[in-house]
């Protein structure tokens, strides 16, 4: 993201920002509410625009793509709210999720098809839900949802995947899987991860970027940024980073 500028009806939501992110690498977003983590995430897959600036991938410009063209150029997304197919099995959502081709059709037919030989199954046993495979998406707990909804994406083997407070709402054992599975991403996948978890950012970061009113404020380690005096006064608190 170069010289970022993004204005919603007069209010500056990001400002001079500029971001990179190395190929394979982890990267946490962090900065209280309102510092422009989510519009950045949202800048990177196409569902705004930039007011000015350049968002690239591997040297391809994505300012004037679309939204779905974007998607099939390697960029994944998932929000804050799982969205899985709910009346289908785990295999089914992954089985649609895995299809190369557009159209009902094309997903309908592969129904039936064998799982073990698209790699599904291995698939599902990364996020740990092997033995839910045969299970219909709308009984599974909401890690399960967050975890099935993080296998779709991996499904279509994005070089870059956005996430957006993914372990938001789960369980303290929820969240140190979901800690466990980022970390066996990392490398394989460019990783962006938004996160107010602090425990969750330590457990996974390489480098951290801290924003604030909609600027890059700093990056570096867990370390260097618990000690950061700008991080420490604008966001952080005397407390350090594990008071956030």
């Amino acid at each position: 993201m170069r010289d970022i500028f993004m204005d919603f009806n007069g209010f500056q939501a990001l400002s001079d920002l500029n971001l990179s992110v190395a190929k394979g690498e982890l990267r946490c977003l962090i900065g209280p509410n309102g510092a422009g983590k989510t519009t950045a995430l949202d800048l990177i897959c196409g569902k705004v625009t930039p007011t000015s600036g350049e968002v690239s991938l591997d040297g391809m410009i994505l300012n004037d793509l679309e939204e779905h063209e974007i998607a099939r150029n390697g960029v994944g997304r998932k929000f804050q709210v799982p969205s899985v197919f709910r009346e289908l099995t785990v295999r089914q959502n992954l089985d649609v999720a895995h299809c190369k081709r557009t159209g009902v059709w094309s997903n309908v037919v592969r129904f039936g098809r064998n799982a073990e030989n698209d790699g599904l199954e291995k698939l599902a046993e990364l996020v740990g839900l092997q033995d839910q495979l045969d299970t219909q998406a709308s009984h599974l707990s909401h890690g399960q949802t967050q975890w099935l909804e993080i296998s779709l994406l991996l499904a279509q083997d994005p070089e870059i995947i956005l996430m957006d407070e993914p372990t938001a709402g789960m369980t303290r054992v929820e969240t140190q899987k979901t800690a466990n599975l980022f970390n066996k991403l990392r490398g394989s996948h460019t990783l962006v991860v938004v996160e107010h978890d602090m425990g969750f950012i330590k457990e996974i970061a390489e480098v951290i970027s801290v924003m604030h009113q909609g600027k890059l404020l700093a990056e570096g380690s867990v370390s260097e940024i618990e000690q950061h005096p700008k991080v420490r006064e604008a966001y952080l608190g005397s407390g350090g980073i594990a008071g956030a």
